[in-house]
């Protein structure tokens, strides 16, 4: 499995690229997962009488989950071996699968999809892993760069996937085959992971093994934070909702203290404190927070306005993300070679394209009438956004790394992966809360319950464009270029 040591270009094994494909197809269905969903929200609340609220935790859930597993199952991959712990994830991710598509209730529709974002946190971090020990630093980036390709196509074709599937099949038994068209997948994977997947890796200390109050109080911190942004819409924002948002600031703010005071005491936190002592290094994390709440809450907003609001078939709403795809493979295919040349500049025009994208979708939805509405109008300012996401999603985990020393960079990737997570979750709790919450609907016919979700849809796409600008400025915290000099 080793890379060839001859003089030469280098070179790996075929049954190196084998494993590698294992591997992707284990992130191809983390990252659909995150995307192919959002046409299903309707149907679902139609099937299972969901609550509004509910929505919103089919999507932060997985989301939230996903990104506090991270860190420990890199840790724990590095004690006991990445195989069995992406081997273990991936199964209980197919297992979550099947719970999804057989829920008979929200609740069990909300564990199932926290428990599937639990196993994608669990395995995704073996993936990074394998490549690094694999591959030669030479072939090394063009593992990754295809890795981020996956990670780019996944994301984008979730959407449209997910519209196809439900357009065959119907709405009840679609959105249950949306979940379930990760089990043949799944299955596959297993078996070509367990005779693909090497066992023996090399030993590594972690100088007292895993920070589990660390976990424990950053989880508790967040989820009081979410529990409350996507619940208090529904309950109408009463006194337990501010207690438990003041709450989450405190047990974060415990983090803090207590990555600090372990760190003293020699041993290994789950963020290093060290990190937050470059100032671009927290501009970063700041940035990575904001920018995925942006980008990836607009598709919620579409998903619920194309098809509850105005009526539209789940494919038609897939269509409608369909300029936003294909914009985002290109900027995608092109973002590792244009970093290179352009440096931070790239990451600039990233965030500004999908700015002026997410501004003309507002101002389409501002001065267009729910009825006037069609997917043509969003074909140009959606395929504007997709191609600086593009630009963006692949090179920006390596600025911010760049700011950190490089014995510190695998702790600050894993962080920056949390955090691009947690910011998934926090922006479709905040978004759900303004969609939901300044919807008015006045009459009972389709034209008011269109004219009603066109506007809270105009005022959530107004939010996420704002976060997309508030990332633009962030980006000029970071380093002109990833590699230091001197």
């Amino acid at each position: 499995m080793s890379a060839s040591t001859e003089t030469g270009p280098p070179t790996v094994s075929r049954r190196t690229w084998q494993t590698l494909a294992v591997l992707l197809a284990g992130m191809f269905m983390a990252l659909l997962d995150t995307t192919i969903v959002n046409v299903a929200l309707p149907p679902i609340r139609a099937s299972l009488d969901a609550s509004e609220s509910t929505l919103s935790w089919i999507i932060s859930g997985y989301a939230l989950a996903f990104g506090l597993a991270l860190i420990p199952a890199g840790r724990l991959g590095d004690r006991i071996g990445h195989k069995w712990i992406f081997f273990g994830g991936l199964a209980l991710f197919t297992l979550a699968s099947l719970a999804c598509g057989f829920a008979q209730n929200d609740l069990q529709l909300i564990v199932s999809r926290v428990v599937q974002g639990l196993s994608c946190g669990i395995y995704v971090p073996a993936v990074t892993a394998f490549i690094q020990l694999l591959f030669v630093p030479r072939l090394r980036g063009k593992a990754f760069a295809v890795m981020g390709s996956v990670i780019g196509v996944s994301t984008a074709l979730g959407p449209i996937i997910g519209g196809l599937i439900i357009q065959a099949f119907g709405d009840e038994n679609g959105w249950r085959l949306v979940f379930w068209v990760n089990l043949p997948i799944g299955l596959a994977t297993l078996v070509a992971a367990a005779l693909l997947l090497p066992s023996k890796q090399a030993a590594q200390t972690l100088g007292g093994g895993i920070d589990w109050i660390g976990l424990l109080l950053i989880s508790a911190g967040l989820v009081a934070l979410l529990v409350p942004l996507i619940q208090g819409q529904d309950a109408g924002w009463p006194l337990w909702t501010y207690a438990t948002i003041a709450a989450g600031i405190a047990l974060i703010a415990a983090f803090g203290a207590w990555e600090t005071a372990f760190t003293r005491r020699g041993r290994n936190p789950l963020v290093p404190p060290r990190l937050f002592r470059h100032r671009a290094f927290t501009g970063g994390v700041i940035l990575a927070l904001v920018y995925f709440a942006s980008f990836t809450s607009i598709f919620f907003t579409i998903s619920i306005l194309w098809q509850t609001g105005l009526g539209h078939s789940a494919l038609e709403t897939g269509l409608v993300s369909l300029p936003f795809a294909i914009g985002n493979i290109i900027g995608a295919s092109q973002s590792n070679r244009l970093a290179r040349r352009f440096g931070r500049n790239l990451l600039i025009a990233g965030t500004a394209l999908v700015t002026l994208g997410l501004t003309a979708t507002w101002l389409i939805l501002q001065t267009t009438g729910a009825a006037d509405l069609n997917h043509w109008q969003l074909l140009a300012p959606l395929f504007c956004a997709g191609l600086g996401n593009g630009l963006f999603i692949a090179p920006n985990t390596g600025f911010i790394v760049a700011t950190v020393e490089s014995r510190d960079a695998g702790a600050a990737s894993g962080v920056i992966a949390a955090v691009q997570r947690i910011g998934s979750a926090t922006g479709i709790a905040v978004i759900g809360s303004v969609l939901f919450g300044t919807l008015v609907v006045k009459g009972d016919t389709p034209e008011a319950l269109a004219t009603g979700f066109a506007d809270s849809a105009t005022t959530s796409i107004l939010v996420s464009a704002a976060l997309s600008l508030a990332a633009l400025l962030l980006v000029f915290a970071l380093p002109r270029r990833t590699v230091r000099e001197g």
